[in-house]
């Protein structure tokens, strides 16, 4: 290696401000996010407390039927837990569940357990068909349609007093004909009342949008959220949280034991051990799948390569005779032979194609080339297939003696 060669410089890593050009994009993404973090739960501190929280003054809060059932003489209770839903339940309260879909399915066979004692009253806001079958037996889920303000087309008097409301959302249809129906879309009612016994009831609603602060003033919402969530003295408005410790517990009684089999003679697995799966909420594992499917399309989207190739600026010139004998030494050090007369083979056929006429794409075929050659060489066919397409070489003196022939053969197409 000559003194200039040794001078020059050879490194590829990246300087200071290639690496800030690259990473500067990412940065400024991930300063966003945490400002946006920050600025998000600032704005959120202090009175809003989220979606159909009756302690919220956000638009999607429920503050205002709060504070309106509080006017009305109606004691108006936050739980935050199982435990608390449950034994507060009586023939004087009203029990709202605002997200029975995030209860796992022990919690909402001990509601309902509950709530079918207590002689009171319970609305279910918006439950999925597994909440529905465990919360209200005998009312099945149908697909959703959108909100939107519906008459009460019903017999239900506080329905038929309130008139037309914001509903619509997920239908359901009751199995008992003693059950009450309003609100339909498409002959599917969105509210179903399913008596319970002793003068309790279950009211399944299919949208919570009529409890909203920014929808109350409309339609007729006012007038049906009082008479639905005052019809106790007491109303008490159940949060289901991911906290709750009942959520990852299954509480059994004695009389569980002893319970009525199914009828298929297996015991129900909400007496036997709760599996992970059962502790996540539905909403949890869609959320995930849709993250999934975001992730396969992220990394497909950057896998394909958009638009022609561009030419990247080396860092240093490389003479190409340098390169050459680099790469040859590296076959030498990995005794790639296979390689190397693979690459000496290719070089040959394509220089040697357009002599003979025939177009680049076929240089590589055998059929071919190898016929345009033999009317322009003395060699035999077999010889030219051998010398053009044969196997890899079993020794490096072989490999020379390919290369000299190959050169041979080169120039005799060139000067035939």
């Amino acid at each position: 290696m000559t003194a200039s060669t040794t001078a020059s410089p050879t490194s590829t890593a990246p300087t200071p401000g290639q690496v800030w050009t690259r990473a500067r994009g990412f940065l400024a993404v991930v300063l966003i996010l945490v400002v946006a973090g920050i600025t998000f739960a600032a704005v959120r501190s202090g009175t809003n407390h989220g979606q159909l929280d009756p302690r919220s003054t956000d638009p999607k809060g429920s503050r205002a039927v709060a504070e309106l059932l509080k006017a009305r003489g109606i004691s108006v209770t936050v739980a935050t837990t199982l435990d608390e839903a449950t034994a507060t339940a009586g023939p004087d309260t009203t029990l709202l569940v605002a997200g029975p879909n995030l209860l796992t399915r022990s919690q909402q066979l001990r509601l309902e357990a509950a709530a079918s004692a207590s002689a009171g009253r319970t609305l279910l806001i918006a439950p999925g068909p597994g909440a529905t079958t465990r919360l209200a037996p005998g009312v099945r889920a149908e697909p959703q349609q959108a909100v939107s303000a519906l008459a009460p087309s019903c017999d239900l008097p506080a329905a038929r007093r309130a008139g037309t409301a914001d509903m619509g959302g997920i239908r359901y249809t009751p199995q008992d004909t003693t059950a009450i129906t309003c609100y339909p879309t498409a002959g599917i009612p969105s509210l179903v009342v399913l008596p319970t016994g002793a003068g309790g009831d279950t009211v399944v609603l299919g949208s919570p949008d009529f409890l909203h602060n920014e929808r109350l003033d409309k339609q007729g919402n006012a007038s049906l959220a009082l008479q639905l969530l005052g019809s106790r003295p007491h109303l008490v408005w159940y949060l289901p949280s991911l906290t709750d410790p009942s959520a990852t517990t299954d509480d059994h009684s004695p009389g569980d034991e002893t319970e009525e089999q199914p009828e298929n003679g297996a015991r129900d697995d909400a007496a036997g051990e709760s599996s992970f799966l059962d502790l996540v909420p539905s909403g949890w594992l869609w959320g995930t799948l849709q993250l999934a499917l975001a992730v396969v399309l992220a990394a497909v989207w950057r896998a394909r390569r958009l638009g022609p190739l561009v030419t990247e600026r080396l860092p240093v010139a490389i003479r190409a005779s340098e390169s050459a004998e680099g790469r040859s030494l590296l076959y030498r050090k990995a005794n790639a032979r296979d390689r190397a007369a693979d690459a000496l083979r290719a070089a040959t056929r394509t220089r040697i194609a357009p002599l003979t006429g025939v177009p680049a794409r076929d240089a590589h075929t055998p059929g071919v080339l190898l016929a345009a050659l033999s009317a322009r060489v003395t060699a035999p066919d077999h010889d030219l297939s051998t010398l053009l397409f044969g196997t890899a070489p079993s020794t490096d003196a072989a490999l020379v003696l390919l290369a000299d022939q190959l050169d041979a053969l080169e120039r005799e197409v060139r000067t035939s």
